[in-house]
């Protein structure tokens, strides 16, 4: 049970409800935006970065998929593994596929790009101050520098997220299939 209290879209200030509408659209991260709410700048702020994000769609759902995925893999993270694996099956990878991304290098549903991509996840997370710029090199032939860019900072935000989202323990949304993050 979710150490502080989920607040509903009723309990926000009638300005931000709308964007509450549209976190909606975005998942079904009711419980999270709800403990957010508590901070009115940190709901409207966070939210209104995602669903842009999202709106835009600079980076393929592919991609961005296997950052999140991966990221809280690593860091464990159940609730984002539960709610982020799912849209990897809809971009092609099992679930199955999903549990196992950080075995990557010999995945058989990854291609490598999709190996790259998943690499680059675990250096944002675990290698941050160690990755070379051969590995930039790598990506800029992939992607424009505005998708790493992208891509750089949701696997970043999803790791912290991930410790959100722990540290409060947060209940997953009723509908959402509880995955466990553990390996």
């Amino acid at each position: 049970m979710s150490r502080i209290s989920v607040m509903t879209k009723d309990d926000l200030p009638e300005q931000l409800r709308p964007l509450w509408d549209r976190m909606k659209s975005y998942g079904a991260f009711e419980n999270q935006a709800g403990v957010m709410a508590h901070r009115p700048p940190i709901f409207r702020n966070m939210w209104m970065l995602l669903t842009e994000l999202s709106d835009e769609a600079v980076l393929p759902k592919r991609y961005l998929e296997l950052c999140l995925v991966t990221v809280s893999l690593i860091n464990k993270c159940d609730y984002c593994v539960s709610h982020h694996a799912p849209k990897l099956a809809v971009a092609g990878i099992s679930e199955a596929g999903a549990a196992r991304l950080l075995d990557y290098t010999n995945h058989p549903e990854l291609d490598d790009l999709d190996k790259l991509v998943v690499e680059y996840a675990i250096a944002v997370t675990n290698n941050w101050n160690r990755t070379g710029d051969a590995f930039f090199t790598g990506l800029k032939q992939h992607f424009t520098e505005a998708q790493i860019v992208e891509m750089t900072w949701r696997t970043a935000l999803c790791g912290a997220f991930n410790r959100f989202n722990d540290i409060l323990q947060l209940d997953t949304e009723l509908g959402v299939a509880a995955r466990n993050a553990a390996e």
